[in-house]
Parts: C-alpha cells; structure tokens; sequence
C-alpha cells in the first residue's frame, strides 16, 4: 500500500493522464468537447474539481491559480465542468482504490462498515427528486451518500450518491457488495437500518460474513426475528437455519409452521433471489439463508440483537 501523501499525489496524477489519453468515454460530446486548447483542458479540469473547498466558485478558482489575471472565470468553469459525465469522477474514484488498497486483515478478514448521509446541496426548486419542503421553511435540495469504509486503513472501498427521494441505501448497500472485487474474506458491519433478508443473502452470496444491528425481539412487532421461536432469556447464542419461498400452496403452509426452518418473503419485500411471480404449477423455489442470532447485554436494561 503506498504511505505518503507525495506518491499517493503521483498516483491520483497517473490515474488522470491516462484518463487524458483517451477520454471520449468520459465526455459527452466526444467530437467537439475538450479538442481546443483552453485554460481548462481535461486533466486540469479534475484536479480543479478535486481541489475545490468550501468557498464561492470564483474564491475557489483564485485561490487555485494564486490569484492569476488568468484565472478562469466561473462561468467558464462551469461550461468545462458540464462537459463532463458522471463515470469520469465514478471510474476515477475505482482506479484509486485498487491502485492504493492492499488486504490489511484483522484475523484473516476485510473491515468493512456501511453507512449513509444525506448532503445539502444548492436549493433547485425544478430538480424534485432531490427538493425537500417543510410547511413555511425554506426549501432545501439533498443527495445521499451511501459508502462501504474499509475499517483499518480508513479508506473508502465504494461508494454511491443519490438524489434525496431516488436514494434507497439497502439497494445502494447490495449494488457495493455485487460489484465488489475483494477477494479475500470479508466482514462487513451494519447498523440497523440495513436489516434484511436481501441484504443478508447478497452478502452471503459473496462469501462474506456480516455483522448486522438488528431490532430486539421483546421491543419490536416487525424485523427477522418475528416470528422465530428464540429462547426467552436476556442473553442467548443461537444458530439459524432458513428456507425462504414466495409460495403459498397448501404444501408451503404447512412447512411454515416450523418456524425456525421456513419463512415466507411477501410479494412487496425485495428479494433477488426469488421470482416475484410463479404460476402454482410451478415446484417450490427456496433459499437457504444461514445465519446467527446474538442478544447481549450492555447495560441494566439495555440489549443488542446482531
């Protein structure tokens, strides 16, 4: 893994010259974008965007150019800046982790943790997928971040941005986990708000262990552990052996009685590895989703579920 800010610099400038080199796929118009010589050409164009802090665009583009009389004027510096797609900054960002990521292990694992975080950004009354409105306050525009964190080198392993109202972090959380190229064994940690079947079987499908918060059986009427058959002590240790099946027939039904083995996934529950639809001629479609269930005490009344 590279160590000091220097190479680290030199490799995110290797990165962007060879992007440079052939960038139709990263502009949207191939045949007229980028090909005169301006004050912002594609590899300067990055770096400024990379560079950017948190002040005003023209305060930002002085400070860049050391107060330059050619400095180049924000409005110039957005037509540049439009020129460009999404994927340039997206296949960027994937380049520099494989380029400066090794396996840093704790007992033979990968420490991954996922998390979410709404970003304010400039109000924009017509952009709707991202305007939010509360009674008589201003209204406010927001995109989420969704990120998988690499827990022992403090890095970013992916990461997805979303428009607030498009934004749905138990997809964003699946879409990381199937794109993932780790080949090494994998933890990854989650908090609450990403406990679900899909989740689980998207994980394990990778191979990877997860370790995931999970609402309390004796607190909560909903979550994977309703309906389980638990032992009844404030602490317990046990292992989970599911099928899950969309079906409904009668043979289904009665298997469903058993419930520590057999679980029925709704209709309108996202799971990918089940077909959302099937004739009743069709055979019985399972799958086998193993896991454990942990309760634990942290305080006098206070208990964990992972």
């Amino acid at each position: 893994m590279l160590n000091t800010p220097h190479e680290l610099c030199l490799t995110l400038i290797k990165l962007i010259h060879n992007m440079k080199e052939n960038p139709k796929e990263y502009i949207r118009n191939p045949e007229q974008d980028f090909i005169r010589a301006r004050k912002l050409p594609f590899d300067k164009l990055i770096l400024s965007l990379l560079s950017l802090e948190g002040s005003s665009l023209t305060n930002e583009l002085l400070r860049q150019s050391g107060c330059s009389v050619d400095t180049v004027t924000a409005a110039a510096f957005v037509q540049q800046r439009a020129k460009l797609l999404p994927k340039a900054l997206e296949d960027l960002f994937h380049a520099f982790v494989n380029e400066t990521t090794t396996d840093c292990l704790f007992k033979g694992y990968r420490l991954l943790a996922v998390d979410g975080s709404d970003i304010q950004i400039p109000t924009n009354k017509d952009d709707l997928d991202s305007l939010y409105q509360c009674g008589e306050a201003k209204p406010y525009n927001i995109l989420h971040l969704n990120a998988l964190y690499d827990l022992l080198q403090h890095t970013y392993e992916d990461a997805i941005v979303l428009k607030g109202h498009l934004s749905n972090e138990n997809r964003a959380l699946t879409d990381m986990v199937d794109r993932c190229a780790i080949s090494v064994p994998t933890l990854i940690t989650a908090d609450r708000g990403y406990e679900a079947y899909n989740n689980m079987a998207h994980i394990q499908e990778k191979g990877w262990k997860y370790l995931i918060r999970i609402k309390d059986l004796h607190s909560h009427a909903s979550g994977i552990l309703h309906g389980l058959e638990l032992p009844s002590t404030d602490e317990f240790d046990i292992d989970i052996d599911l099928s899950l099946t969309r079906k409904q027939t009668n043979e289904v039904k009665e298997l469903l009685k058993d419930r520590n083995h057999y679980r029925r996934i709704a209709r309108n529950h996202s799971f990918d590895y089940l077909p959302e639809k099937s004739r009743k001629s069709d055979p019985v479609m399972m799958y086998r989703l193993q896991f454990r269930v942990v309760r634990f005490k942290i305080t006098a009344d206070t208990y964990e579920v992972v």
